[in-house]
């Protein structure tokens, strides 16, 4: 990594409040170019916090695009950090996006107002680019979307954005993110920003907390987005097919697509796995391109480039992955051929022990130390397993894209649960977790009667994955009927029989060519925010993924020292101002061989704001513990928050949300 301190600007910041239509102010940060020309703006717009929480972070990107020529900007959203308001309180309700009085209601949405204000100031010439990660990223295509044009909006860049109409149905792994927002929305203001009203907004936000709001998104229509879009993910990062989506969807002169071998973080992080890019150097591009009107070959790019790993041995935090990066003009890819591979053999019964999946990784790696799968053996011996090896003699096998299966099932309940994985496995018979995907209960074709038996065609879509098998390897396909704790157990599923004749793997093989290579400049970052990290004897003991079996009662636990959204890494991090911010998340899953019903996830989040100074004493905590559990009638989710005041507790309160009902 290369930390710049010296740019063709110098640089100058200040905080701001911008007042919405109903005087709400939110806060934000503005980093400008010293230069009397006005210059375009880039808006991060999301519900975080920036002056603790991301601060490490933006001080990663926002200077370094102020010292190259634009005002870079950082704003809470309405209720978060130090902004105004309740969470969700300026939302509105814009899935009608055809309504007639649809460019009314869209110049009140907070995140539009703030776009307005940007382009108003003299200091802007006018043209404003949105930028985000995860929620942040969701909210610019939202915007872009619905946003009349022509307006200020000139182009996006949207990294892992979440896709609304593409969720994880069953799945626990969201109840970590559903954690740390509902925790995120609990924080108060910091008096050192607001002066004394903070506690007096604190207050107002918990009491407006709806813990089953804050894993809920605003929709919005890709084909409608009318400006340019450099949508960008991580392959081990959630929400990574939306990149997909969005280059098939969207005309190519308004789209460019990058899916490189990342966690859930900024492409230029240096985290596990890399290899790490020069994101900043390749938005600079993107944003000279559309929002100054440079000439370069930014758009000349493929409309997808990729990062096709090589045959590696599994682990959980490679530094790098072997690979290489290849451009693709189209999307599908003409160079793309779907390839049929029969199953072989007789029926086989499939009914997983319900741990299976307990060596599925972390659900949102974040490039920490156990995020990736390990080796695969344990899982694929609880699964019904398809090998088809790769020729010693031959060439590699290259796939690019969405695998499919075809699994004619036959349930031997109500309902089936089908997962498939992907897996490349070393003449040794080591196991890597290369794709996955799951289909309960969601059957399509038609039914195939073999003799006495009546089977359904199961057919579904792995994840994308980009990945080159190498010769004398092996391609697995491994179908379980179980994978806790990322697909939570049906108490009718009990498991079902797998015919081969009518089942299939479906690869999509990608062609190479001598001259398809791609590069991008090394990673390089504004210089660092100056926060420590003094270790604790409780951080250095903790494991970072622990998984215990209790072979007398059949148990099983999985905990997982969980590192924080926002980036910045998690423990105590002391500010240059002098605040100290503590994160500390744990989650834990349970579950009892044999009994779906014993299943639990538990994610635990504490956060906690302290200044030693005499002058500004201040401290608070947030705790949060966010609590699933399987009932017959279906989940039950508990969700508690207590924050207090040094030892006064100022609240304290928990709802359970039950499958079409709450109570509180």
């Amino acid at each position: 990594m290369r930390f710049r301190t010296s740019f063709p600007y110098e640089t100058t910041h200040e905080d701001v409040r911008i007042a919405l239509p109903d005087s709400t102010r939110l806060y934000g940060r503005v980093w400008r170019p010293l230069t009397d020309e006005p210059v375009p703006a880039l808006l991060e717009y999301a519900p975080d916090r920036l002056t603790d929480a991301t601060a490490a972070r933006d001080a990663q990107r926002h200077p370094w695009y102020a010292g190259h020529g634009y005002a870079s900007v950082r704003v809470d959203a309405r209720g978060y950090g130090n902004s105004e308001g309740v969470p969700g309180g300026g939302a509105h309700d814009l899935a009608d996006d055809l309504a007639d009085d649809l460019a009314e209601e869209i110049d009140e949405v907070d995140e539009v107002v703030v776009l307005n204000w940007l382009a108003d100031q003299p200091w802007c010439s006018g043209r404003v680019g949105m930028i985000g990660i995860g929620p942040g990223a969701h909210t610019a295509l939202r915007v872009a979307a619905l946003a009349p044009t022509p307006g200020p909006l000139g182009a996006v860049v949207a990294v892992c954005a979440e896709d609304t109409s593409h969720g994880h149905g069953h799945s626990h792994g969201y109840s970590h993110s559903h954690s740390a927002r509902l925790a995120r929305a609990a924080c108060p203001p910091d008096p050192h920003h607001v002066g004394d009203l903070w506690r007096e907004m604190w207050l107002a936000r918990l009491e407006a907390l709806d813990p089953s709001a804050e894993h809920t998104h605003l929709p919005y229509a890709p084909e409608a987005i009318a400006v340019p879009v450099l949508a960008v993910a991580g392959r081990h990062a959630p929400h990574r097919d939306t990149v997909l989506r969005l280059v098939e969807r969207l005309p190519r002169a308004r789209v460019r697509g990058i899916l490189g071998p990342w966690p859930y973080a900024y492409p230029d992080q240096d985290l596990p796995p890399g290899p790490a890019i020069g994101f900043l150097q390749e938005t600079l591009r993107w944003w000279d391109h559309h929002l100054k009107g440079v000439t370069n070959d930014v758009m000349a790019e493929p409309l997808l480039r990729s990062w096709i790993s090589s045959s590696h041995r599994p682990a959980t935090a490679p530094p790098e992955l072997p690979g290489r990066w290849v451009g693709d003009d189209a999307w599908p890819s003409p160079r793309v051929t779907p390839v049929a591979y029969a199953l072989q053999g007789p029926p086989v019964l499939v009914r997983s022990p319900l741990h299976t999946g307990l060596d599925g990784g972390r659900p949102v790696p974040r490039g920490g130390d156990a995020d990736l799968p390990p080796d695969q053996r344990a899982d694929d011996a609880c699964s019904a397993c398809f090998d088809f090896p790769v020729p010693e003699d031959g060439p590699p096998v290259e796939i690019l894209g969405r695998p499919r299966v075809t699994l004619a099932v036959r349930p031997h309940g109500p309902t089936a649960q089908v997962i498939a994985r992907l897996c490349d496995v070393a003449p040794g018979g080591a196991s890597t977790l290369i794709a996955r995907g799951t289909d309960e209960g969601g059957a399509t074709g038609t039914g195939n009667d073999n003799g006495n038996n009546s089977s359904t065609a199961y057919v579904f879509d792995l994840s994308h994955t980009a990945h080159s098998f190498a010769p004398g390897h092996r391609v697995r396909l491994a179908v379980s009927s179980a994978y806790w704790p990322m697909v939570r157990p049906h108490p009718e599923a009990a498991g079902f029989t797998l015919d081969p004749v009518g089942s299939a793997l479906e690869l999509p093989l990608h062609a190479p060519t001598g001259s398809d290579e791609t590069a991008f400049e090394p990673p390089e970052q504004a210089e660092q925010l100056g926060v420590s990290h003094p270790a604790t004897l409780d951080e250095a003991q903790r494991p970072a993924l622990l998984l215990v079996r209790d072979v007398a009662r059949g148990e099983w636990r999985l905990e997982a020292d969980t590192p924080p959204e926002g980036g910045g890494g998690g423990g105590t991090r002391v500010h240059p101002d002098g605040l100290e911010f503590t994160e500390d998340a744990v989650q834990t899953y349970t579950l009892t061989d044999g009994d779906p019903l014993s299943a639990r996830s538990r994610s635990e989040w504490k956060i906690r704001f302290h200044r030693p100074d005499p002058e500004q004493l201040w401290n608070v905590t947030v705790d949060t513990r966010s609590e699933t559990a399987c009932e017959a009638g279906g989940p039950v989710t508990t969700d508690e928050v207590m924050c207090a005041e040094g030892p006064e507790v100022l609240f304290h309160r928990t709802w359970v949300t039950r499958v079409g009902r709450t109570a509180g």
